[in-house]
């Protein structure tokens, strides 16, 4: 949640430095999903999109929790390495926030899922082709449940694999209900 959070501040930080005004701006949906700086610039405007400034933010961030321990993205290949062989054959755990804030009138809101999942044992070549692949890296955890080599494995998952990939998409739905 304080991940959510630090990111909204410094895109409202950005937003403020480059003097935009969103009090009168039609509404627009501005998602930071993972870091601030991939975002801070003015979002794309198409033929078949007005000119608009950010009006509602939705900001958000995932841990991996592992027999008690946060684990965030991996460091080096060797921890994912650890990572990936501490989820075969046990189960791990995705904390994901959504923050959603209103950037008219101030309304902001976070909240947490919990998503539990179960594997099988995993190959340790399987280990070592995502670990080659790099994805692993760039994910808390090093956890990539949809990718066609480690899917075989997930025994079960409780919650819901959108929620395990990052966004949860029922809780997102509600905070932006409610920041309307």
């Amino acid at each position: 949640m304080a991940l959510a959070e630090a990111k909204v501040d410094a895109i409202i930080a950005k937003l403020q430095a480059d003097n935009i005004q969103v009090q009168d701006a039609e509404l627009t949906i501005l998602i930071a999903a993972d870091t601030a700086e991939a975002i801070l610039q003015k979002p794309p405007v198409h033929d078949y999109v007005k000119k608009a400034e950010p009006a509602l933010l939705i900001t958000c961030d995932q841990v991996v929790v592992y027999e008690g321990a946060v684990r965030e993205k991996p460091s080096s290949e060797d921890e994912a390495r650890h990572f990936l062989k501490g989820y075969s054959g046990g189960h791990a755990a995705t904390v994901s926030s959504v923050l959603v804030t209103n950037l008219k009138t101030g309304f902001r809101k976070v909240e947490c899922d919990r998503v539990e999942i179960y594997f099988h044992e995993i190959p340790v070549d399987v280990i070592e082709k995502l670990i080659g692949e790099g994805l692993v890296l760039r994910v808390a955890g090093g956890l990539i449940i949809e990718h066609p080599l480690i899917l075989p494995y997930v025994k079960e998952v409780v919650g819901t694999t959108d929620s395990v990939m990052g966004l949860p998409k029922a809780l997102t739905e509600k905070l932006l209900k409610e920041a309307l």
